[in-house]
């Protein structure tokens, strides 16, 4: 076994633990069979889900047994922890789209193919499904102190505020900690890991395990993936950023990380990359002295595009990336031309006008990047005018649907860095 726990000490990933003295060589002592719980509250998981998901690769890597469990009970009620008021309740098809979308991209970061240590990939609903109301208050509801529940933080935030919290919310502890005592009787689960606001659900369900078994359960938790200025991370002006390519694509996720500010760029690489701890205190001193700007970020970005979206994502997202730094535009459908310049200006044309032959000087001023046609043939003249970033130099040049660039857009540029999109339609 490799020395998992210090890794997690070094790289700060170690927040709370239950038995700090006895966990550490326990770990080092055996193959340890844990599990992480991801409610699906969408058809995908976000960068916030990044960190515990990772927690359990890094735990399969060093030889433990990985158990990802996906609330399909669970997403029925929704977790009050963190939550200022009550969460939409999801219909039942829903949830059973958002549980597939889920379980596709848990796939991605671990090894379900066999083994000694081969992760499993288990669905709550099928066996809180078997349970009567009855049954559950008799069985586990008897075994819950509510004093110790309304005592757990979660709870406490919620019963302040004037909206309270509702009965069907207060039972989402109750269904979480049987989840930790259902794994250990029948998959021999002894560790529960998640982020730092799970710490109330990880205990009740250790408890709950001491009561109704007399099994000893550990827990351990991580920070939340925050900025230095102490939000959440994941989060841009288009909302969420998804692990899901249909929701946010290679190259956007490749940007957002290549955008993570100085202050936050090494706590990324060591709580989210595998890049190893020599290379991150290498480019740490290299940040720190001056080095090359943005090779941190570099790192960030391509070692989390390719766990998330595969070397061919990456590929696509640094192919993409060069292009809006100046490299030729070819070979891309609406789709990615759209996304990769989707913060600059852009015009709708008929095609008509295309087919016809759209003189490049009258393109330029309709795409709105000069006002002046005479500007425009002074650009030309001295080789700031370009078509899908290759210079023209012929003033008197008519474009034509050869132009196109995808099926419908074709990219002006004037100057260095002042783009705008054509769509012809």
């Amino acid at each position: 076994m490799t020395d998992l726990y210090e890794d997690l000490v070094w790289r700060g990933l170690i927040h709370q633990s239950t038995d700090e003295a006895f966990i550490p060589e326990w770990l080092r002592t055996g193959s340890r069979t844990l599990y992480v719980g991801f409610d699906p509250t969408a058809d995908s998981l976000h960068v916030g889900s990044l960190l515990p998901l990772m927690m359990l690769r890094r735990f399969q890597k060093a030889g433990h047994k990985p158990i990802a469990l996906v609330g399909g009970a669970t997403g029925m009620i929704g977790d009050p922890s963190g939550k200022s008021e009550e969460r939409n309740l999801l219909s039942v098809e829903k949830l059973q789209a958002n549980v597939a979308g889920v379980e596709k991209q848990l796939r991605q970061f671990l090894d379900f193919s066999g083994g000694a240590n081969a992760a499993s990939l288990v669905n709550n609903f099928d066996w809180m499904r078997s349970f009567s109301y009855l049954d559950f208050l008799r069985d586990v509801g008897k075994n819950f102190p509510v004093n110790v529940m309304l005592a757990k933080e979660s709870v406490k935030n919620r019963i302040d505020r004037e909206s309270g919290i509702s009965y069907t919310e207060f039972s989402y502890m109750l269904l979480q900690a049987y989840d930790f005592v259902h794994l250990s009787e029948k998959h021999g689960c002894e560790l529960q890991v998640g982020g730092s606001d799970q710490w109330g659900n990880i205990t009740a369900g250790i408890d709950l395990g001491r009561r109704m078994r007399g099994a000893r359960l550990y827990g351990l938790t991580c920070p939340l993936l925050t900025t230095s200025d102490g939000s959440k991370m994941g989060k841009t002006e288009k909302g969420a950023v998804w692990l899901s390519a249909e929701r946010t694509s290679p190259y956007a996720f490749y940007q957002y990380w290549i955008n993570v500010a100085d202050a936050d760029v090494s706590r990324c690489l060591r709580f989210l990359s595998e890049v190893p701890r020599e290379e991150i205190e290498a480019l740490d001193a290299s940040r720190t002295g001056g080095g090359a700007v943005g090779e941190s970020q570099r790192r960030l970005a391509e070692s989390l595009t390719e766990l998330t979206h595969g070397s061919e994502g990456l590929a696509s997202a640094k192919r993409a990336s060069e292009i809006f730094f100046g490299a030729s535009i070819q070979n891309l459908d609406d789709a990615q031309l759209g996304e990769i310049f989707a913060d600059v200006p852009s015009q709708e044309l008929p095609r008509a006008q295309l087919e016809a032959g759209l003189p490049l000087i009258d393109a330029v001023v309709a795409a709105g990047l000069s006002k002046s046609k005479g500007e425009v043939r002074r650009k030309i003249d001295e080789g700031g005018v370009y078509v899908n970033n290759v210079r023209c130099a012929d003033k008197d040049r008519k474009l034509g649907t050869g132009d196109l660039a995808s099926k419908t857009m074709l990219v002006l540029r004037l100057g260095r860095k002042n783009y705008a999109l054509l769509k012809f339609t």
